[in-house]
């Protein structure tokens, strides 16, 4: 017996119900944050770039896990602002902070992307 009543599921049908709560994940970020749907057209752009760009497996997992990190921060960034709100609406220094610091962790995956993707095409173009 699972020790959580959620969680009841094993094996493959474990396995389809976490891909079914993703996937409702995906669209509801989807249909309800614009900066992810601007951040996952950004993605759909230079996903290919990266691989068309990287010369060898290690410069396309660093151009490609670079982009991919933007949309997987911006969900937890998300999850953090509808947690705080789920708990509370009301105006709290706490609240702020939190949602802030998610803000911030997507701002400096923007800078890491920024910085690998100088570090690799920058050398070539003098």
């Amino acid at each position: 017996m699972s020790p959580h009543p959620y969680k009841t599921r094993t094996g493959l049908g474990r396995i389809v119900q976490a891909l079914r709560n993703s996937a409702s994940g995906l669209r509801t970020a989807w249909r309800t944050e614009s900066a992810f749907r601007q951040e996952g057209l950004l993605t759909l752009v230079m996903l290919p770039l990266a691989f068309r760009l990287g010369h060898g497996g290690v410069e396309r997992a660093l151009l490609a896990g670079t982009v991919l990190l933007i949309p997987v921060v911006e969900l937890l960034n998300t999850a953090v602002e509808y947690t705080v709100d789920r708990v509370s609406l009301e105006r709290h220094e706490l609240s702020k902070t939190a949602k802030d610091m998610g803000s911030a962790a997507v701002l400096l995956i923007f800078v890491l992307c920024g910085v690998v993707w100088l570090s690799i095409l920058l050398p070539r173009m003098s």
